[in-house]
C-alpha cells in the first residue's frame, strides 16, 4: 500500500476544512427541495434539529472514512468505488446542514473531532487490506441504515422536509453497502460490530445536544 499522492492529500485537507465548516456542496438537488413546509412545534423543531444534527455528524464521519479508506486502498477499483461514495455522503452532509438552518439549529460544535477520530478509523481500516475495508463499509451502512429508519420513526410526522431527506439518506446507503459487498467485503469479527455499535451510540447521544 502506497502512501497518497501530495494532490490527493491536499484535495483530502480541502475536504475534510469544507467538511468541518459545514461548506459542502450537493451535486444532486435536495430531494426536500419541492417538499411543502409545516409549521412545527417548539418541542418538535428541537427534536428535529436533534435528529438532523446527528445525521449532519454521520455524515461529517461518513466524509473522512471514505477518503481515508479510499486514499489507502490497495486497488483502483476499490478507491473508485470508495470516492463516488463519498461524493453521495457529501450530498447528504449538505442537505442536513441546510435543514438544520431552516430549522433555526446549528451544526455539532465538535465537528472538527467527529471528523479526525472517523478519519483515524478510516485509516486502520484501509490498513487491514480491501476486503476489511469493505466489510467495515458494509457493517458501517448496515448500521447507519437501521438508525436512519430509527429517525423516520422519531421525526415529528408533520416535518415532510427532514423525512424527504432521510428517506433518501437511508436509499444511498442501503446501495453503498451493497456495492462495497459486490467487491468482496469481508464479514467483520463480532467484537469489531459491537464496539462499532458503542462507538455510534456515544456519537449520536452527544450529537443530538451538543
Amino acid at each position: 500500500m502506497s502512501f497518497p499522492h501530495p494532490d490527493r492529500l491536499l484535495m483530502a485537507f480541502d475536504r475534510a476544512l469544507r467538511t468541518v465548516s459545514a461548506q459542502a456542496k450537493s451535486s444532486r438537488p435536495n430531494p426536500a427541495a419541492h417538499v411543502d413546509s409545516c409549521t412545527l412545534t417548539e418541542q418538535e423543531q428541537k427534536h428535529s434539529a436533534g435528529l438532523m444534527r446527528v445525521n449532519h455528524v454521520g455524515e461529517i464521519c461518513a466524509q473522512a472514512l471514505y477518503d481515508a479508506q479510499s486514499s489507502f486502498s490497495h486497488t483502483p477499483e476499490v478507491a473508485r468505488q470508495l470516492q463516488h461514495s463519498c461524493i453521495e455522503e457529501e450530498d447528504h452532509l449538505a442537505w442536513t446542514a441546510q435543514r438544520l438552518t431552516e430549522l433555526n439549529s446549528h451544526t455539532s460544535f465538535m465537528s472538527p473531532l467527529w471528523y479526525a477520530g472517523a478519519y483515524v478509523c478510516g485509516v486502520i481500516a484501509a490498513k487491514c487490506g480491501d476486503a476489511a475495508s469493505l466489510g467495515f463499509v458494509v457493517e458501517t451502512e448496515r448500521q447507519v441504515e437501521a438508525h436512519l429508519a430509527s429517525h423516520l420513526q422519531a421525526l415529528p410526522e408533520s416535518d415532510s422536509k427532514s423525512r424527504a431527506i432521510v428517506e433518501q439518506m437511508r436509499v444511498d446507503e442501503v446501495a453503498h453497502g451493497a456495492a462495497a459487498k459486490s467487491l468482496g467485503a469481508s464479514e467483520l469479527p463480532l467484537p469489531v460490530r459491537v464496539g462499532m455499535k458503542c462507538m455510534a451510540k456515544v456519537m449520536t447521544t452527544t450529537a443530538y445536544y451538543i
